[in-house]
């Protein structure tokens, strides 16, 4: 099931919770929606599935619209942060639920229950309750029952929020798995960055009840369309500085720039892998403050007069880390820098967000 969305609005109050929101989900996809907490995520997937309904706009479901549709009647299933299970029912009954409500024959209800349990990893739990699962299990549960009725659809509201990092981390892998073999589009709100780039075909970024960027992970990583997108993915090192002769300068700190006039002032972005310090007692621009090890990478902190502190990561055996200890001069390289006027970008329009996935919604859904 393919899904557009085309110029949501909502208010509550005199709060707007959406603004103008337009994107396209290819069929088959997993999408995440992703953006700081309060941005709207969890409101545009409430509005897809039927249970908010938008001031205005429209939501398409494989070309049809669907505003006019009680959420029963769009075949999605919902998935939501806190499991929502009922606790006086067993496993088996929760997934159960919605099967019953169909009307489903009692001997058809159990062989889908058995075959949900096994898909989840959940095979001989189905007569346990709510309350002896882990979080990990009971988010299983959830999802389990969402499966049940065979959703054309499926959505999840941060489904992973509620574990702890580790558990996380294998339902993670496990969702990609399970996605892969049943091939539903999917929809998931999160506002981990790491959790959308390692799970989602597409990302959906939104902020302030817009959207961002429309795009592969790796995209929206490589190319951020606007400030707000640089700075909020990945770890970054934010540098107001003024530009001559195609160079931004900040003290002694200079970065290539393309395109920008002579004495303009930008913001520099710089991501922390797009730096190289090394020690340098004679030239050095810099004074190093803290390393940080953090696995198989190494944190470098310093300090620049002019700039302020700025941080790189390093493999841990770089060659560059050679003599680079708290107290040392160090020179700096700027590898690669995006800039923006200091005023921000305008961000690309809605119909040109949609536009970028209509080659691929088209190849999967033709």
């Amino acid at each position: 099931m393919a899904i557009r969305v085309e110029h949501l609005s909502k208010r509550f109050g005199d709060f707007a919770a959406l603004d103008d929101v337009s994107f396209a989900v290819p069929s088959g996809d997993l999408v995440a929606l992703l953006g700081p907490s309060g941005g709207g995520k969890s409101t545009i997937l409430r509005v897809i599935a039927g249970l908010e309904a938008a001031d205005s706009g429209a939501v398409y479901l494989d070309g049809e619209r669907v505003d006019h549709l009680h959420a029963r009647q769009r075949k999605v299933g919902f998935v939501f942060q806190h499991y929502a299970l009922f606790r006086h029912m067993s496993v088996g009954e929760n997934i159960a639920f919605g099967l019953d409500v169909q009307g489903m024959a009692k001997r058809e209800q159990k062989a889908r229950v058995e075959e949900l349990l096994h898909l989840v990893g959940l095979a001989g739990f189905g007569g346990r309750f709510p309350a002896q699962l882990s979080g990990g299990q009971r988010q299983r549960v959830a999802l389990a029952r969402a499966l049940a009725p065979s959703p054309k659809l499926l959505l999840l509201d941060e489904p992973f929020a509620a574990v702890d990092a580790k558990v996380r981390a294998e339902l993670r892998r496990w969702l990609r798995r399970l996605h892969d073999e049943l091939h539903v589009t999917s929809v998931f709100v999160t506002h981990d960055q790491e959790e959308a780039f390692s799970v989602a075909d597409h990302v959906v970024l939104v902020n302030e009840g817009r959207v961002e960027q429309v795009g592969r992970p790796s995209d929206i990583f490589e190319e951020p369309e606007s400030e707000f997108v640089a700075r909020f993915v990945g770890e970054v090192n934010i540098v107001e500085a003024l530009v001559h002769g195609g160079k931004a300068r900040a003290g002694k700190l200079t970065a290539a720039v393309e395109g920008v006039a002579d004495g303009a002032r930008v913001r520099l972005i710089i991501r922390s892998y797009d730096m190289k310090f090394w020690r340098d007692d004679e030239g050095g621009i810099g004074v190093v403050r803290r390393i940080i090890p953090l696995g198989d990478r190494v944190r470098v902190e310093a300090e620049v007069p002019g700039v302020g502190d700025l941080f790189a990561h390093f493999p841990r055996r770089s060659s560059l880390l050679r003599g680079v200890e708290p107290g040392r001069s160090i020179a700096i390289e700027v590898t690669r820098a995006r800039s923006y006027p200091l005023a921000g970008p305008q961000t690309a329009a809605p119909d040109d967000r949609m536009a970028a996935l209509e080659p691929v919604l088209h190849a999967t859904n033709p």
